[in-house]
């Protein structure tokens, strides 16, 4: 379906004649009324419409096929001298406001031109369209949209909760459902045709596209969507197409008017993101479905009471009353009963206000972040705590100010989050890993960096969410984002103290150390209280090599080997430059050196097992032993 078709034009080009009728009676029966602005006309003797311009048309959405609308017309009128002493005329302008109704079921035939005035002001329209016939809905109003659309279609929805039956919805609607392929590449998931058609649709036996007889008021949905996504999508894409029927036929009627061929909307799976600013009429329509759609399958009183019942379910039996510990439980129950998908429930969640919601069911670089919760109104919507190792690293080498906080080794990389150093935030687990402590997770506010969220890419498998300020990563979404440090980060008093102890004890080891490796090292070795076994095990190289490099001051020690003892001995930032700048070595610009800079920085803390895992996730070689098996 094409877009952006103007009704005013259609309504000029078509009706033109009628309107000029209609403003050229009104002035011969009222021009002593029209306070015209005259200069050389003293007593009005006639007045003759030379020609209109329709400026703007005003449309307001009634009920079924039907809508009323108001042209706001200026007309070049030429008025003659009365006085025969006065052979005068000149030519006005005038606005008219010209009210009108029309039924789209019969091409707008019955158009009735029932009230001409002079334009005062444009008038308010209780349920407007735009000059696309696409109804006006923002997002103060959707929750509103959604009721009245379940009011109409499915009332006892809104008594209880319960789960929407798609095809009992639609068949009230007096709509069809058929399960048929659409495209080879499944570009399209969803598919309603208006009027009858043959139209081309993939056929599975022959492997191509061939010409099907589609009847009106049917909605075809792609198979496809069972084993690309799941049941709830498939349940989505169902009332989506039910809201386009609802809301969007008079569009598209104003289509066909400009083009009797088109019959159908299809409701492509999103490849790419548009600019927000510039949307196109379809854009309008597909936003409105997307944002009405789980809305309907969740209305929101019937939902809210939902989810208090699973909470207290769920409480009762676990004796858990930590919200951010029961919302996995809770979303994932939600979901099974409403038929809708887990991400639809986890936004639909915060949507009522549960912003326990947003931190679960999170994947960062394929791993699943452990559950965690902020305090009310500390990020926005478009904003995380959660971020990549390839955007941490790219933040870090680039972002003077992170790279500032990173050097001091006052923030480490922990669970996917920049969390601030200190024992209350950071723990070892039984296996000696670096994690967040429960009440770090719990307040996330307190101890972790902040990051604006950012939809990078989105293939054409990609789901656009049904809200445009919510952005979240999913283990089944393919949308791609990255995070960029957040110029809303404020250092914190508390943490301010700790860090000047701390870079106050790290300067008095720094100042002592040699300026040769061989002493510098050996002076570490003894701050850390390692013995050379323990440090062999822990920088993955012999203990003979870490002899020979404290007591023998090498010729040329590697930069690999300088970052294995570093993250062996857990050295913090400060000291893990001092003993690079005795080795003589610098980092350059290359994605190993970068990903060694970030490790030394911020990943300090942990075992050189986990570092290397961090290197092969980026693919990049591994040091000390692995490196020599890869």
């Amino acid at each position: 379906m094409a877009s952006n078709r103007s009704f005013k034009d259609y309504v000029v080009d078509r009706f033109y004649n009628e309107l000029f009728v209609a403003i050229q009676s009104f002035t011969a029966a009222n021009y002593e009324d029209l306070d015209l602005r005259l200069y050389r006309v003293r007593n009005i003797g006639s007045i003759e419409l030379s020609d209109i311009e329709a400026k703007f048309v005003s449309v307001n959405d009634l009920p079924d096929m039907k809508i009323e609308f108001d042209v706001a017309v200026e007309a070049e009128l030429e008025v003659r001298e009365a006085d025969y002493h006065y052979d005068e005329s000149e030519f006005c302008k005038q606005w008219f406001m010209l009210k009108c109704t029309g039924d789209l079921d019969c091409n707008l035939d019955d158009l009735i031109i029932f009230s001409v005035t002079k334009y005062v002001s444009k008038n308010k329209q209780p349920k407007p369209m735009s000059d696309f016939l696409v109804p006006f809905i923002n997002k103060e109003q959707l929750e509103d949209e959604a009721t009245e659309f379940l009011r109409k279609y499915y009332p006892e929805a809104l008594k209880k909760p319960m789960a929407i039956e798609p095809d009992k919805l639609a068949k009230r609607m007096g709509l069809d459902i058929k399960i048929q392929r659409i495209t080879e590449d499944f570009s399209v998931f969803g598919q309603i045709f208006f009027f009858d058609k043959t139209t081309e649709l993939y056929d599975s036996n022959s492997c191509s596209m061939v010409q099907t007889d589609v009847l009106g008021k049917t909605i075809i949905v792609d198979p496809q969507n069972f084993f690309l996504r799941n049941l709830g999508s498939v349940n989505n894409t169902i009332v989506h197409e039910c809201v386009h029927w609802d809301k969007h036929r008079k569009a598209f009627e104003l289509e066909r008017l400009f083009n009797k061929d088109v019959t159908q909307i299809k409701c492509q799976v999103v490849g790419g993101i548009k600019d927000n600013k510039v949307r196109s009429a379809t854009d309008w329509m597909e936003w409105q479905a997307n944002a009405l759609a789980p809305r309907i399958q969740m209305p929101l009183i019937p939902f809210k009471m939902k989810v208090n019942e699973l909470i207290r379910k769920c409480r009762d039996e676990l004796s858990n009353f930590n919200l951010v510990d029961i919302m996995e439980w809770v979303i994932d129950e939600a979901a099974l009963f409403y038929g809708v998908s887990r991400c639809a429930a986890k936004i639909r969640m915060v949507d009522i206000g549960y912003d326990q919601a947003i931190g679960v069911f999170t994947y960062v670089d394929n791993h699943y972040v452990k559950p965690h919760c902020f305090k009310k109104g500390s990020i926005q919507k478009n904003q995380t705590f959660s971020i990549s190792i390839k955007d941490a690293i790219v933040e870090s080498i680039f972002k003077s100010e992170l790279k500032e906080k990173l050097s001091s080794g006052n923030y480490l990389y922990v669970d996917s989050h920049f969390c601030f150093n200190h024992p209350k935030y950071i723990q070892f687990n039984e296996n000696g890993t670096t994690e967040l402590t429960d009440y770090a997770r719990f307040h996330m506010e307190e101890c972790c960096l902040v990051f604006d969220l950012k939809i990078k890419s989105v293939n054409k498998y990609g789901e656009q969410f049904f809200t445009e300020c919510v952005l979240y990563r999913d283990a089944a979404s393919s949308i791609v984002f990255e995070a960029h440090y957040s110029s809303e980060n404020k250092d914190n008093l508390n943490h301010t103290e700790m860090i000047k102890q701390y870079n106050a004890d790290l300067l008095s080891v720094a100042r002592k150390l040699p300026m040769n490796f061989s002493g510098a090292l050996d002076a570490l070795i003894k701050w850390s209280e390692m013995t050379e076994e323990e440090l062999a095990e822990a920088a993955e190289m012999s203990e003979k090599t870490i002899q020979r490099l404290r007591n023998d001051e090498p010729d040329n020690v590697t930069i690999e080997t300088v970052v294995q003892l570093c993250i062996g001995m857990k050295l913090p930032p400060m000291l893990s430059n001092c003993l690079l700048r005795a080795s003589g070595k610098s980092f350059m610009m290359t994605e190993q050196h970068l990903m060694y800079q970030f490790l030394l920085n911020s990943c300090y803390t942990k075992s050189i097992y986990e570092c290397n895992d961090m290197l092969v996730s980026q693919d990049l070689k591994p040091l000390g032993r692995q490196n020599r098996v890869a």
